[in-house]
């Protein structure tokens, strides 16, 4: 009897497949010789660890004292003059060159004078965390591929959950970060009010101009582009404008519009500020409107009490984004999307393909890859998971309520200062000022000193305008950052600012 074939073969086939066994049986024996280089000898791999050990170290002892922001005339240039070839390097050539060209400019996230974006270095211990995930090689995409990574995940959002006080049948993924979260938070939104195509040039968002701009990012990538964006009043401390959002809505209504989503903010990438949550969760159920917090920076201020009032509302949302790589001290990449009801996750991200049939059959917990864009997903649960069962909660609740202190702290020493003008009181940790000279233009001033401080690198702060007003930040977001730190800080600004003024 002939061997059946799913796909009919050539007559001559096997004959051809014999005469080829002993070349092909040759060039396996080769390829098999040169491709064992990719797992190293216990030599190679004790080499590894030690010098990798000893770089991480040198790292962690000089992080501190190192400037905040390195700049150079040729911007990291040289790494380009050693291109990927086909024969590789010695590991003390390839460390070198990371730190001549990436660990030794730019941002130096990891310092405690580092005051300009919200994600500061992360902490030590979600590297081993990383560390463990990529050596165990785990899929956390789908239960059946790796039921404790899933587990794992679905635990940290129950957690999350918990301290924002979501309810239960509440659910979400760990994502790459707010942008991602947003985006799917926008799709889950929009499926669930069954918007299509046809509908998005009469479908209304809610928002302000300290609105996160990936939210602007994330209706385009999702197709609605044409969708109408209202830019909500605000009130005199930057946050939207309860009254002003219910008579927009009722304007649009009135209109034969399609009021459709709110997209509040929990601390503001700009300022800081929050917007009065409780209120526009009122407003959002009156009108059938689904609510969306943007927490990426200040969600996980609810650990600690002075947050947790601050916030008050934020758990009467339909979605929220959260990142722990802000406010977590977590690496780069770690966000994380909440929804109020899980069940509405799956008909807008859930997808199957044919050769996955294997992987539902004992699914306990509900798969990531089933409520989220992403099918390959990393492991990101190790890096969060290790530090807070090595640690527990506290000192996390303790570095946030610092941060909240300190950035009171800055804003009083900033109010005493002459030339200084403060911006609202800080309701996280993000203080707005700015130098107003006694002559010339205020604007370009602070330009000018944002430059000077960039160049001088010892503390790193940022600004951004608010409406025709540049104004100064001072983001406190670092679990290094100290009293102490933010003396410095002061006192370096004060000494640029002096300088820049005698000129």
């Amino acid at each position: 009897m002939k061997k059946s074939h799913l796909i009919s073969q050539p007559e001559n086939h096997q004959n051809l497949q014999t005469q080829n066994t002993i070349s092909n049986h040759e060039l396996l024996a080769d390829l098999e010789q040169k491709s064992r280089s990719l797992e190293p000898s216990q030599k190679e791999l004790e080499e590894l660890f030690r010098k990798t050990e000893a770089y991480a170290k040198q790292h962690l002892d000089n992080v501190c004292d190192t400037p905040a922001y390195v700049t150079s005339d040729d911007r990291s240039i040289g790494l380009l003059s050693s291109p990927i070839t086909e024969m590789g390097i010695s590991l003390d050539e390839v460390l070198q060159q990371l730190y001549d060209h990436v660990d030794h400019e730019g941002l130096n996230s990891g310092s405690p004078r580092y005051l300009g974006y919200i994600p500061s270095g992360g902490i030590v211990h979600s590297a081993f965390g990383d560390f463990l995930a990529a050596i165990g090689g785990r899929y956390a995409g789908i239960f059946h591929s790796s039921p404790g990574a899933v587990r794992m995940e679905n635990m940290l959002i129950r957690w999350m959950a918990g301290v924002v006080g979501y309810p239960k049948g509440s659910g979400g993924y760990l994502s790459s970060g707010g942008s991602i979260a947003n985006l799917s938070a926008i799709i889950i939104a929009r499926e669930a009010h069954g918007l299509r195509g046809a509908d998005y040039d009469r479908a209304v968002i809610y928002m302000t101009e300290h609105t996160h701009h990936c939210v602007d990012k994330a209706l385009r990538i999702a197709g609605m582009g044409s969708s109408i964006r209202r830019r909500v009043a605000e009130d005199g401390r930057c946050r939207m404008s309860a009254e002003a959002l219910e008579k927009t809505i009722a304007a649009d209504k009135a209109s034969g519009l399609e009021p459709w989503l709110i997209v509040g903010s929990a601390g503001t990438t700009n300022t800081g500020t929050v917007d009065p949550l409780s209120d526009i969760a009122s407003i959002a159920r009156s009108n059938n409107l689904w609510f969306h917090v943007d927490g990426a920076y200040g969600a996980f201020f609810a650990l600690c009490p002075e947050g947790k009032d601050i916030l008050n509302g934020m758990n009467q949302s339909d979605s929220l984004v959260l990142d722990p790589h802000k406010t977590l001290f977590l690496p780069f990449g770690s966000g994380a999307l909440l929804v109020r009801d899980q069940e509405l996750m799956g008909p807008a991200h859930g997808g199957r393909g044919a050769y996955m049939i294997d992987m539902d059959s004992d699914a306990h917990e509900l798969s990531p890859a089933y409520v989220s864009p992403e099918l390959t997903k990393h492991f990101r649960g190790l890096r969060m998971w290790l530090p807070l069962k090595l640690l527990g909660v506290a000192p996390f609740r303790a570095a946030l309520s610092e941060k909240i202190y300190l950035a009171r702290y800055a804003y009083e020493r900033l109010n005493t200062m002459n030339g200084i003008q403060v911006g609202p009181y800080p309701d996280l940790s993000i203080v707005t000022y700015r130098y107003v000279p006694k002559k010339g233009d205020a604007n370009e001033f602070n330009r000018s000193l944002v430059r000077n401080l960039h160049k001088d690198g010892r503390v790193f702060m940022t600004s951004t305008q608010i409406g025709s007003t540049v104004v100064m930040r001072m983001a406190i977001g670092s679990f290094r950052t100290h009293l102490q730190d933010i003396d410095e800080s002061l006192e370096i600004l004060q000494n640029q600012i002096k300088q820049l003024d005698n000129c």
